[in-house]
């Protein structure tokens, strides 16, 4: 008889539960700040979206207590997809930061015709900056970057040059060329151009010095 009414109550909470519930999660919360490079970029923890990234960074609020996430992803059409783990859980009222950097799928330039191909990606820090391959124009940067597509089989560029008006001229030299399908990153620095100081004219020091050895003189003279 204990055993039947053990079996009819178990049966009543089964059939007022809700299809597919699911145990609530409760604790504590934290949060995890996904940094990238490309705003409008979505976020997956897990293969689940949590948002997408705006001013560079989405917090993703977690509870302490519940299932850790072991993966993050970041992902936007044109660019290759970002993923790496999570390395932990963060404390309550805590912030855990992450980092995603998104690079772009396709070349900056058309593509070229025959031939196997490579690219150049040119990193900088000042965007608009133009780029020159042996004094030759590339492009210019956009979102830190300019991909370059070239042969592989072509003559090999020696030098790399970025400039921008108000800033100091960077030139480096390129030691390695991209194989078929390959991608060499280049990197440039550039420095504003410093302020010059300003000197004072020899002449206007001369003309200074007689001006007050003349009141010096009349001044005596008036004495006299």
């Amino acid at each position: 008889m204990r055993f039947l009414m053990a079996v009819l109550v178990a049966g009543f909470f089964l059939a007022v539960l809700p299809a597919g519930a699911e145990p609530i999660i409760g604790g504590d919360q934290a949060w995890y700040a996904v940094h990238c490079n490309v705003d409008g970029a979505s976020v997956y923890f897990d293969g689940e979206y949590k948002g997408e990234i705006q001013g560079n960074v989405l917090n993703v609020p977690v509870y302490t207590t519940g299932t850790p996430y072991k993966t993050y992803s970041v992902q936007k059409e044109g660019y290759t997809t970002f993923s790496d783990s999570i390395p932990g859980v963060p404390g309550k009222g805590e912030t855990f930061d992450l980092y995603a950097t998104l690079n772009p799928t396709q070349p900056t330039q058309p593509p070229l015709i025959g031939g196997d191909i490579g690219w150049f990606a040119v990193h900088c820090n000042v965007d608009g900056a133009s780029v020159a391959f042996d004094n030759t124009p590339q492009g210019v940067i956009t979102n830190g970057i300019l991909t370059v597509q070239v042969y592989t089989t072509a003559t090999p560029f020696r030098t790399y040059t970025v400039t921008m008006p108000g800033y100091q001229p960077y030139t480096g030299t390129i030691d390695r060329y991209p194989g078929k399908g390959e991608t060499v990153d280049l990197y440039a620095t550039l420095n504003p151009v410093p302020t010059p100081t300003p000197t004072k004219s020899p002449l206007l020091t001369i003309l200074v010095l007689v001006a007050v050895g003349a009141a010096g003189l009349l001044a005596v003279r008036r004495k006299e």
